[in-house]
């Protein structure tokens, strides 16, 4: 028999208690397309002429027409299929890519409703679902678009389309409208890092060029972040929008609208709260930034704010707080910062004393910022008694020597902002921590005591438990005894009787010998 006769086949074997982060690693990067609409047979395309070897007068039809060519999607997860006329198609892209971009003339009004049509077919679609029911994308490879080689020259040919000198908005409306849009901000949810950020562009464009959707897209931008911090805590394209976001809020007119400090406080804040924070923190950072440079005055509600959503129990998060802290701190007003001093400085006191030294580090490094220095000197006489405690505790306890270097750069700056009220809070620190051990040794004294008098007591039994035989008589007799006294009294309407009966009954069943 030979040996392929004998060997068993291959099994997987599975390990219950093999990680999350052990499994990805095993992960490849994979390919996904749409469920495009399949033909059944093979698609066959009329190969037109070029446009530049037409005339002129010519063009702006042919342009249509291959337009209209470029509205037949192929299925890009079949790789045989087709191969032919993909390429056709991918060469025609291209030609109409370079032709918007050099020529003049060719955006007639009958262009218009092609364009978006041919825009429409390619790009609209529902996503596929992830590969993965636990897709991180911290850790995990993203699903790339299969039909990424025409979908690239789609949205490049759409872009020049809109950036040309020759579009014009009055007509394009029309076409590009409020579903346009909304159908759009969906496409954001797509794995695929490329086409996230051409449609970052895309809709970047299009809020520039319409004014009449720049409330509408702000109002569908406010939506999907509600969305996905109270609903789903899952979306792919919440980098991508901040980014849009920080441009448009450079652009606010002075005074901002009520709308505008709404969505700061309502939208941006708790946006901070979600476990994917690290995914976008930078571009949301920026965005709050933007915020306080139009409006000083939103500086208190957005450091609450933060304080208010601070984490817990992730250090990560915190860290990242900290930086942002340092970036609001870096643009904020003398008077604003007097008015949040104190409950920001107690935050930072407790961000010191954290045993995790990334943390401490982050929150120390504050002494390093000249602004911030420059307003912590103004302001030391309040900052300083509630700094002092956990910087002197830490420098005598904490278990990392950078940490402890740190902490003594800060005494010493401090010691040199205000040397008289430094010496008192020492003072003050050490007479406290005395009584503190005075107390702890008296509370260890009394306890001693206790158990030396619990040691001379002598030791009493407890009484014997009654007999099974006398417990029950004792049961019977209470419930004899009551039910005789209540019909006593339904006779004869003398319901004090049943109140004495039932405390005699009650005593004798308790004190039954």
């Amino acid at each position: 028999m030979s040996s392929a006769a004998t060997t068993p086949p291959s099994v997987d074997k599975v390990d219950g208690f093999s990680r999350k982060s052990v499994r990805k690693a095993k992960q490849k990067r994979s390919q996904s397309s749409s469920q495009f609409r399949s033909q059944g047979k093979p698609i066959e395309l009329t190969p037109l002429p070029l446009l530049k070897d037409v005339p002129a007068p010519e063009q702006p039809e042919l342009f249509l027409k291959k337009l209209q060519q470029c509205c037949t999607v192929f299925d890009f997860m079949d790789t045989l299929s087709d191969l032919k006329m993909k390429e056709y198609k991918r060469s025609t892209l291209n030609e109409l890519v370079d032709y918007v971009t050099v020529s003049r003339g060719y955006l007639t009004e009958q262009a218009y409703p092609e364009v978006v049509k041919m825009v429409s077919y390619n790009i609209f679609r529902t996503l596929p679902p992830s590969d993965s029911n636990e897709f991180d994308p911290e850790e995990d490879e993203p699903t790339l678009e299969a039909s990424w080689p025409h979908l690239q020259l789609v949205y490049e040919f759409f872009i020049r389309f809109l950036e040309s000198q020759e579009f014009q908005p009055s007509i394009a409306k029309k076409y590009i409208d409020q579903k346009f849009v909304l159908q759009l901000l969906e496409l954001f949810d797509s794995e695929d890092p490329r086409e996230r950020d051409y449609l970052k562009t895309v809709l970047h464009r299009i809020y520039g060029k319409f004014l009449g959707l720049r409330a509408f897209i702000r109002k569908q931008i406010n939506n999907i972040f509600l969305r996905f911090v109270y609903e789903t805590e899952h979306f792919n394209g919440v980098a991508e929008l901040l980014e849009i976001l920080g441009s448009i809020i450079n652009g606010f007119a002075l005074p901002l609208k009520a709308e505008h400090k709404q969505f700061l406080v309502k939208v941006l804040i708790p946006l901070h709260t979600v476990r994917s924070l690290s995914l976008f923190h930078a571009q949301l950072a920026y965005c709050i930034v933007q915020f306080l440079e139009k409006d000083p005055a939103l500086t208190e509600p957005v450091i609450r704010g933060l304080l208010k959503f601070w984490p817990k129990t992730c250090s990560q998060k915190e860290v990242m707080y900290l930086g942002e802290l340092e970036e609001i701190l870096d643009v904020i007003e003398p008077t604003q910062f007097v008015k949040i001093q104190e409950p920001l400085f107690k935050q930072i006191s407790r961000c010191v004393s954290s045993p995790h030294f990334q943390v401490a580090e982050r929150a120390l490094y504050y002494w390093n910022n000249e602004y911030i220095m420059s307003l912590i000197e103004e302001n030391s006489s309040v900052i300083l008694p509630i700094m002092f405690a956990s910087l002197y505790r830490i420098s005598k306890e904490h278990w990392n020597p950078a940490i402890v270097a740190l902490v003594y750069n800060v005494l010493k700056a401090f010691m040199e902002m205000n040397s008289t009220l430094f010496d008192e809070l020492t003072a003050t620190y050490k007479s406290d921590r005395q009584r503190e051990k005075k107390k702890e040794k008296e509370r260890e004294e009394l306890w001693k005591k206790l158990g030396d008098l619990d040691a001379t007591l002598p030791s009493h039994p407890c009484p014997p438990e009654p007999r099974p035989l006398e417990r029950h008589g004792a049961t019977v007799f209470f419930y004899f005894f009551f039910s005789f006294s209540v019909l006593c009294d339904l006779l004869y309407g003398r319901f004090t009787r049943l109140f004495h009966y039932f405390n005699i009954t009650v005593n004798n069943f308790f004190f039954f010998p």
